[in-house]
């Protein structure tokens, strides 16, 4: 597994200072950020002026372009994410499955869309992911299973993120085994209690919550999973710079930690 963070960590920061803190930190690679209203990282609306810059910035720090988080479904917007990423060397872009749970009028839509974007990402040969998001159409187990199903295209997978199956009341470590055959990418952070959202951005950091994570990782060995293992910890953008860092830091020793006592390191 390549142990990384989402570059929305440092989303009150400049881009190197995200690359530079992430490599500080000790991890493998970098998910960039290409979410509006949380980071000014990988702006897709002029992707072109900065991808020289975000490979300089890969090659100085070490780190391996692991990803790229864009939420959004609509067709124009990935179709930039595509191109930035065939550019830059970005292997996976994690979008969002939108929707509305328990909602069979905007299943249809939902399912119509990602299949369509799946298509356009095997025309690039880029690996588009999907993770159960609270709220959304697709929100837990039975749902991820449902867009398996739906979804046959090589290049669709599923992004595992153990806080949404934890507050949609389900053991994301049986979550992670049921789904495990289409994982290609996972989101990790913790959570503590079963609100809507995640909670504060430093309860987000890996061991301060209520999520067994070393089992979830330990599945993820059992089943020889050797993809992206990106820390994604959201609302941090007004924090100091030492609060992230120590978020980022605080979480790799975590992750390292449960790699090893599944003996994956």
């Amino acid at each position: 597994m390549k142990l990384g963070a989402n570059s929305v960590l440092f989303g009150g920061y400049d881009m190197e200072t995200a690359f530079k803190h992430i490599a500080m930190a000790g991890y493998d690679g970098i998910e960039l950020s290409a979410i509006d209203g949380m980071s000014q990282h990988l702006v897709l609306a002029n992707w072109q002026e900065l991808a020289s810059n975000i490979k300089r910035l890969a090659k100085k720090y070490e780190l391996e372009l692991l990803a790229m988080e864009q939420p959004s479904r609509a067709p124009e917007k990935m179709e930039l994410a595509f191109q930035a990423a065939i550019e830059i060397g970005i292997p996976i872009i994690n979008c969002g499955p939108g929707g509305a749970s328990d909602d069979e009028n905007a299943w249809g839509e939902v399912i119509d869309s990602l299949g369509s974007l799946s298509a356009r990402a095997e025309h690039y040969g880029v690996t588009l992911c999907v993770k159960a998001h609270v709220g959304a159409s697709i929100y837990n187990t039975p749902t991820t299973l449902r867009a398996m199903e739906a979804i046959s295209s090589p290049a669709f997978g599923i992004d595992m993120d153990p806080s949404h199956i934890h507050r949609a009341d389900e053991n994301p470590v049986a979550a992670i085994a049921a789904v495990i055959s289409r994982v290609k990418h996972v989101h990790i952070r913790d959570c503590k209690g079963k609100q809507r959202g995640p909670g504060d951005a430093e309860l987000q950091a890996n061991g301060r919550g209520d999520i067994d994570l070393v089992g979830y990782i330990r599945v993820l060995h059992e089943n020889r999973y050797t993809g992206p293992l990106n820390l994604e910890v959201i609302g941090a953008r007004e924090y100091s710079l030492a609060q992230c860092c120590t978020i980022a830091a605080e979480s790799r020793g975590h992750m390292q930690a449960c790699l090893q006592a599944c003996g994956a390191r």
